[in-house]
């Protein structure tokens, strides 16, 4: 009867890992995101929020609000 019984525990927790379609990758990478327990996923996730904040800064410092604007 155990085995019956971690059968049936193995299967749910199977269709748990293994996402269908759009709404399970959201899923996914929202775990992903919000695991506070694994250094690693941390590490990643704030690596490609600091990357993405260094390029946004780089690539709108561009801009000079002072010069004349061209006339229409």
């Amino acid at each position: 009867m155990a085995p019956s019984g971690q059968g049936a525990a193995g299967g749910g927790a199977s269709g748990a890992v293994t996402p269908e379609g759009l709404r399970g990758w959201v899923r996914g990478a929202y775990r992903f995101a919000t695991d506070r327990a694994d250094f690693r996923r941390n590490l990643i996730v704030n690596l490609g929020l600091f990357a993405v904040g260094v390029w946004v800064a780089r690539n709108l410092t561009d801009i000079d609000l002072m010069a004349p604007q061209p006339i229409a």
